[in-house]
């Protein structure tokens, strides 16, 4: 028998907009991500066998040690204990004692920031081998094409339509081509001009009237496709949820829905006027009216909202580390040693939006009541989890102090001070994602693609253990530590060698 053994060892604000990003990204830079060829273990066309592991399960929280588990064209196509899983003649073999194989990571809500040198390496070097883009582009389905070509190292897009939102729309169109609808005919055919551009879903947003999201929804459901996102603020969530919106991003309206004053609320919200591209009014009106919310929080509305969730198996996207990003902005760190991995550019763009958005009209006085609302975040997405609502890790890649791949692992870390056990946030990056897209990852089962993250150490004892990665297997590839290394460094090695004008927009298309 002839095997081959591996075994591892140890933003300047908006300058020069999407095109800027497009040309770097044309003037590709070698980096290991784009070097993902068949000549490396597990690569396109070779058997691989990942050997004496412990294989940890999200549905079950069991830990099943001395595993072998034998891929395939890009599948699980045998698991089972290493004494009695015979190893196939030509395959790869990495020796993985002492390891834990756990199923490939999700981040189910991002904003590419449109570098291919960056964003797919990171996910890939952090164990997130699934990714859904909450503001698709052209350049982010361009991602997509080279990575199923097996010309970029990178994870699995579900790409969205561009931002539908409300007339006006509270963003800039000069920054960022968005839809605007006023009514359902609006609303219809933007669902219609998605699908004709190859979205994947459509991506609503907050200032969406009633009418044009009843006008999404019967045309999305007419064309089989979701729709999701922002709850429009003038939408109350169980209306959303009853219209059919799949999932519901952030924290902001939850708090509103909880509320035992909803009504009080939901009338000064339809009293906002805001002019176009005033994002950072809305961000300046809303938040009184979240304090109110929070403070007159009632767990019979609290626990009604839950069960329609529940009911339509709406899922919830709490983005707790946007939350935590924003509400502690004062005190975010802007020395990062992940900006490193950031174009200087982008780092300039994140730092103007914390001066000029999110802390320009915050008082200090203020912080407590900021860092409040930031637990009351943090408490319902516990209630959501205990009544039963399905909760998916995502992100908000693009929000100053979110970097992307990382911040998955802060989201585990927060959804587990929240009140979700190991096991469950586990579980929201990895089964709930995948029973949410209808793709056959999330379990090291047979049949399942083979996405999978291989630990130092179990994160069912310790969530933030998902953090001590020791490789990756993507596509049925296996990324090993050191190609891991090289990945990170090439990364910043293209993130320092960008010019100041290759910035893709100032920060996330939800919050900047």
């Amino acid at each position: 028998m002839t095997r081959t053994t591996y075994s591892p060892s140890r933003r300047s604000v908006l300058v020069g907009g999407l095109a800027a990003a497009a040309v770097v990204s044309a003037q590709a830079l070698p980096t290991a991500a784009a070097a993902a060829t068949a000549e490396r273990p597990g690569g396109h066309g070779a058997d691989l066998a990942l050997t004496h592991v412990t294989v940890v399960d999200p549905v079950d929280g069991r830990a099943r040690p001395d595993v072998t588990i034998l891929i395939s064209g890009g599948r699980i196509v045998r698991t089972g204990p290493s004494a009695l899983v015979p190893i196939p003649d030509g395959a790869t073999v990495v020796a993985l004692r002492g390891k834990f194989v756990i199923p490939g990571l999700a981040d189910m809500h991002t904003h590419g920031l449109a570098y291919e040198q960056i964003d797919p390496a990171l996910y890939v070097a952090n164990g997130v081998t699934t990714v859904r883009d909450m503001a698709g582009n052209a350049l982010v389905r361009g991602f997509r094409t080279k990575i199923e070509a097996g010309t970029l190292l990178g994870p699995r897009y579900t790409v969205g339509s561009r931002i539908v939102d409300g007339s006006p729309s509270i963003w800039d169109p000069k920054l960022l081509d968005v839809i605007s609808v006023a009514d359902a005919d609006d609303g219809r055919q933007a669902v219609r001009q998605a699908i004709s551009e190859g979205a994947d879903f459509v991506k609503v947003y907050s200032r969406v009237s009633e009418p044009a999201l009843r006008g999404i929804a019967a045309e999305a459901h007419a064309q089989g496709i979701r729709f999701a996102g922002h709850c429009p603020d003038e939408v109350p969530m169980a209306e959303a949820a009853e219209l059919g919106q799949a999932s519901f991003e952030h924290m902001f309206w939850t708090l509103l829905g909880t509320s035992s004053q909803e009504s009080e609320i939901r009338a000064r919200i339809h009293q906002i006027r805001l002019a176009l591209g005033d994002y950072a009014g809305w961000f300046k009106d809303i938040h009184p009216l979240e304090l109110l919310a929070s403070s007159t929080h009632s767990k019979a509305k609290a626990q009604a909202l839950y069960a329609r969730f529940v009911e339509h198996r709406s899922r919830q996207v709490p983005t707790l580390i946007m939350h935590q990003s924003l509400d502690y902005a004062r005190t975010l760190d802007q020395h990062d040693p992940r900006n490193a991995y950031l174009p200087a550019s982008s780092q300039g763009s994140n730092d103007y939006a914390l001066e000029e958005l999110y802390l320009k009209d915050r008082a200090p006085s203020q912080d407590a009541g900021w860092a409040g609302l930031f637990e009351r975040r943090s408490q319902l997405v516990g209630e959501m989890h205990r009544a039963g609502v399905p909760i998916m890790v995502g992100t908000d890649t693009g929000t100053p102090g979110v970097f992307p791949g990382f911040a998955v692992h802060d989201e585990l870390r927060l959804l587990v001070r929240a009140g979700l056990s190991p096991r469950a946030a586990l579980y929201a990056a990895t089964v709930e994602p995948a029973d949410f897209l209808g793709v056959a990852t999330g379990r090291v089962a047979e049949g399942y693609l083979a996405d999978l993250a291989v630990l130092d150490a179990n994160p069912l004892r310790d969530i933030t253990n998902t953090t001590k990665l020791s490789g990756v297997v993507v596509r049925g590839r296996y990324v090993g530590p050191d190609e891991r290394t090289q990945l990170l460094a090439d990364v910043a090695k293209a993130a320092a060698s960008m010019p100041d004008s290759a910035v893709a927009s100032a920060g996330c298309p939800c919050h900047s």
